[in-house]
């Protein structure tokens, strides 16, 4: 009877002292911590025209058709945010910014693919917590090269970001006005731009030399 209460006893006292223990392990592994969480994330925004008191350029999520448009041959200035979010290293991130149609590339830190209108690069590694800021520069094309049928066309400009264990996207949206051609009655041809909505955004056109140079595109070192 002593035998079988002490070898009671006995059972007793090691499942209260171990199963906290073993518990553990099973959440945590042998030294805890648990398992890497990956995350990462893409901000897309474009440039209003306004600048800050600092003489910074003011960037929004999105341009609806009641705030300043773009007119054909104006350049339409981007700024990307990348940042790892986790709380480790990730390696091998690729971002890439997709053009929307009617707009061609002018400047950014990768190399442009003219056939699919997305411009592309790498970073090798982001640290926990890093951030990446990027500017890119698009041209709005001429007038000529827009639909005939269309006064106002409201475009998409989406960029996302990837690696091997963590991904995002994001889009930023932007208007562009074309002129609209008006003739006297005695057929002379005057142009002007649409009375209602916001006045159209001029960041500078692109002379006829640099349409026919083509795009500039920074590489990164």
């Amino acid at each position: 009877m002593n035998n079988l209460i002490f070898a009671f006893l006995f059972t007793v006292s090691c499942l209260l002292f171990t199963s906290p223990v073993m518990a553990e392990y099973g959440q945590h592994g042998q030294y805890g911590g648990g398992s890497p969480s990956y995350s990462i994330m893409i901000d897309k925004m474009v440039a209003t025209g306004q600048k800050t008191k600092g003489g910074q350029e003011v960037y929004v999520d999105n341009l609806s058709p009641s705030d300043p448009r773009f007119a054909p041959g104006t350049q339409v200035h981007f700024q990307i945010k990348v940042k790892n979010t986790s709380n480790v290293d990730i390696a091998n991130v690729t971002v890439q910014d997709i053009l929307p149609s009617y707009v061609d590339a002018v400047e950014g830190p990768g190399d442009f693919n003219t056939e699919t209108k997305t411009i592309s690069w790498t970073y090798p590694t982001l640290k926990a917590g890093e951030e990446k800021i990027e500017r890119v520069v698009a041209q709005v094309k001429p007038q000529a090269e827009l639909p005939a049928d269309k006064g106002l066309m409201c475009m998409i400009n989406k960029a996302t970001v990837s690696a091997a264990n963590a991904s995002d996207e994001d889009t930023a949206q932007f208007c562009v006005e074309k002129e609209v051609t008006m003739t006297t009655k005695g057929g002379q041809p005057i142009t002007t731009t649409p009375e209602a909505g916001a006045p159209l955004l001029a960041f500078g056109a692109l002379n006829a030399l640099g349409i026919a140079v083509g795009v500039y595109l920074k590489k990164r070192s």
